[in-house]
Order: structure tokens, then sequence, then C-alpha cells
């Protein structure tokens, strides 16, 4: 059984943002991603936080992401703006544009922004998140490499695009809902492949079409399956029509891979919209209806075997607070490419060292 440390997150998001200057990123670029990817980690979605860590690098280094970028508007209107993000690191472009969106929603009630010439822009209930902390309602998706058939064909065309939406509440936890539009986002699968676990029946196919628990067999030209069939393939196509067929972005099967080709920007979009609840009703008379949705939701009796009913994020935010806490887990595997991936621009720094635990010195 792999060794877990639980590490410290301030000095494991300092160690990124240091890794990340070494790469060759400026300050704003390796300060957001930095941010972005430990902030996964917390929340408990370890497929989009320090796992990643490793190929951005790789990508760095080979010129897949792009060092130095600034994002530029290319059209606007006072509810509108197209970000092109250069080939940037994602979570720093998709911070850049987030904020555009939410001061066109602060000033006119809406604000919708497309982004194309990105790269993997880590989780979307960051970003979601951010807005809803400012009492807005956010619609946030995006998409990667094809790694999904549509729903009645058999060949690699959708991204498993994941979408996100956020409402604020007052007193009760914000809705912050963030799903993959298929059965399991990528990233869950090549976590199975490197902690040799299996994956369960139904997460995907192998290339002669048959259901596999076989990680590897499912990353070696097999196909994720389509959340709910038709829909969640419906909902992978929506997703790419706002992401990248809207904002002259590629899309499907024409998204460079992440994986395969680290000396390609991957050249796909993402979409915010962003708006302020009064333009319906006054903002704390929703938040109040929020609380009260939320609580009645709750409220209603437990099917055998459950004690609670969850909101979106919840669950999330339940585990932010234990790692704030405790740490987070991160596995001895893990532990060693994030040092070999600073060893690779010249961070000597030890991991392991007690200062990088949680409780450390």
């Amino acid at each position: 059984m792999s060794i877990i440390h639980n590490l410290n997150p301030e000095r494991m998001e300092e160690y990124l943002h240091r890794l990340f200057l070494y790469a060759g990123l400026n300050e704003r670029e390796a300060t957001s991603s930095a941010h972005h990817l430990v902030y996964a980690n917390l929340r408990g979605v370890d497929t989009h936080g320090l796992q990643r860590v490793p190929i951005y690098i790789e990508r760095i280094k080979k010129g897949g992401i792009k060092k130095n970028v600034t994002p530029s508007i290319e059209r606007e209107t006072p509810v509108s703006a197209l970000v092109n993000g250069h080939g940037g690191i994602g979570p720093y472009v998709g911070d850049w544009a987030l904020e555009i969106a939410i001061e066109k929603a602060k000033t006119t009630g809406i604000g919708a922004v497309g982004v194309y010439h990105s790269n993997h822009n880590g989780m979307m209930a960051y970003y979601t998140e951010k807005a809803v902390k400012q009492d807005l309602i956010a619609f946030v998706t995006t998409t990667g490499e094809a790694v999904m058939a549509p729903y009645g064909g058999k060949k690699k065309h959708l991204s498993v695009s994941p979408i996100s939406y956020g409402f604020p509440a007052d007193e009760e936890q914000p809705f912050l809902l963030d799903m993959a539009t298929g059965v399991v986002a990528r990233g869950k699968i090549i976590m199975a492949l490197k902690n040799n676990e299996s994956i369960p029946l139904g997460w995907a196919i192998d290339k002669e079409g048959k259901d596999t628990t076989d990680p590897a067999k499912a990353l070696d030209d097999g196909l994720i399956l389509p959340l709910g069939g038709p829909k969640g393939s419906g909902l992978a196509f929506m997703a790419d029509i706002f992401s990248n067929i809207l904002t002259g972005a590629n899309w499907g099967p024409h998204i460079h891979s992440l994986y395969h080709t680290p000396d390609t920007p991957q050249g796909n979009g993402q979409f915010f919209m962003i708006m302020r609840p009064d333009l319906f009703m006054d903002t704390e008379q929703f938040k109040k209806r929020m609380d009260q949705a939320i609580r009645e939701v709750r409220s209603v009796e437990k099917a055998e075997g459950f004690e609670h009913i969850y909101i979106p994020g919840e669950m999330e935010a339940q585990t932010q607070n234990v790692r704030r806490k405790n740490g987070i887990p991160v596995r001895k595997e893990l532990m060693e490419e994030l040092q070999q991936a600073g060893q690779s621009v010249g961070l000597e720094e030890n991991l392991f060292s007690p200062y990088y635990q949680a409780g450390g010195d």
C-alpha cells in the first residue's frame, strides 16, 4: 500500500508558485495557477489539483503552454467579450477572463465572456465559487480533448466537458454544481492507473468496445461513456458549442491532447456567463429564498441508507475544512513526481521534509 503524506496546503502553494516561476512563468501566471491547483485538492477534487502539475511543467518546457502571456480582448460589447488566451496556462487565462465577466455583470447585470486559444484550465467550480462569493450567479463550461463518443457512436469525438453552476445563498452554503458530462472525468481514470487501482464497471469501454475495469485499457484508445447515455452526450455537445464553436476555439476531435502533444497548445475554449440576481429581484431576497429552498430539499424524508441530503458543493466544502486543518493527503508516488518536476527546472527542495507536512516545523 502506498504511503500517504498529509501536506500543508499553504506551503504546497508556496512550492508550486516557486516551481512555476522556475519553469519560466511570470508572477501572475504562477500565483493564479498555484492557488487554483491547491484549491482543487482542498475541495477533494484531487484529479484536477497536484496530479496535473507534472504535465503542466512538461508542457511549459516543450511549448504547449506559452510563457509570459497576456490575454487580450478581441471583440467587446458592454455585456460581452471574446478573449484570446494566446496559448497561456489555463488557470491564469480563466482567471483573467472571469474578472472581465464579473466586472461586466456588476456594471450591466450580465457578463458573457468566451475564451479561445487556451489550455486545460482546471476545476470549473473554482470559477463559479469566485463569482458566487460576490453575490453573483455563474454558469461556466469548458472542454478538453476528445475521449468520449457521441451516443450511438464508437469513435472519440467529444470531451467529458465539465459544466458548473453557482448560486449564492444567505446563511446556507452556496449551491455549487460542478459535473462532467461523461460518467466520470478522465482524470479519475488516470489517477486509478497511477494508484494501481481498478475502475468500476460502467465508467469506460476498451478499444474493442467491451466493458472494462482496467484503467490502462480505458486510456489505450478506449472510451469514457456519456452520463445518462444521450443526455450526457447532448450536454457535452452543448458545452462544446458554448466553449469552442461559439468562441472560435478548437472543438471536439480538433482539440490537441493534454498528454500526447505537449509541444502544442490545446487550443480549447471556455465560456463564462455571470449575472446579478437583482435583474429579477432584490439580491438579499433571492439569497433568503435560496436558504429556504435548500432547507426544504434537505428536509425531504430520507431513503433507506441515507442520513443526509447534500446540496451540490456541500461535501466539497466539508472536505475543504478538514484538509485545511489536517493537510492534503498525497501518495508518495505523486510526491516523487512533484519533486522530479521541480528538479527538472532547477528547483531543489525536499518535499518530504517536515516543513511541507501538515503540522510540520
